[in-house]
């Protein structure tokens, strides 16, 4: 099984014709429609599905999957994350990373002090946030040029303009 990464969610049904609502975590948001194929994880196993048709609904999408006819078969999808292999996203630019890519590497600062590691990333509206985890708990890091210095895949490294103030 190649890698996968999410790329969605599936929502409640909609309707009774098996329809479910769909949440979207792609930028721009639309870009999951094109992805195909569509897994579902069930207990940590990936399952393909086919997509028979989507429409924008909201602020997401509602997608019919084929097999599944009505209100109730369409209930055992909800919840469930929607993911792509690795192999179907696009190639990035230069100086773009996909967020997955960014997840445990190490933070250092100007100095070469290491900090701590990505443990997630956030959006928040103005500009996204590194989550990095230290020893004494989290820091919070906007991704910004003037702050992000440099990221280094092949080193697991990003290194920032940042201090730790005690």
């Amino acid at each position: 099984m190649p890698a996968m990464v999410v790329v969605g969610r599936f929502g409640a049904p909609y309707g009774v014709k098996g329809w479910l609502n769909v949440t979207s975590y792609t930028d721009p948001l639309d870009n999951l429609v094109s992805y195909r194929p569509w897994f579902v994880d069930r207990r940590g196993s990936w399952s393909e599905l086919t997509v028979a048709q989507t429409r924008p609904h909201r602020d997401g999408f509602v997608a019919q999957i084929v097999g599944v006819e009505d209100r109730n078969a369409a209930q055992a999808f909800a919840g469930q994350a929607i993911g792509v292999p690795d192999s179907a996203l696009p190639e990035v630019g230069e100086d773009e990373f996909y967020w997955k890519d960014l997840i445990g590497l190490n933070v250092v600062d100007r100095s070469g002090v290491v900090l701590g590691q990505v443990s997630e990333l956030m959006e928040t509206g103005a500009n996204d946030v590194i989550v990095v985890r230290t020893e004494g708990g989290e820091l919070l890091i906007p991704f910004v040029r003037h702050v992000v210095m440099s990221v280094n895949l092949p080193a697991q490294k990003i290194t920032v303009d940042w201090q730790i103030k005690e």
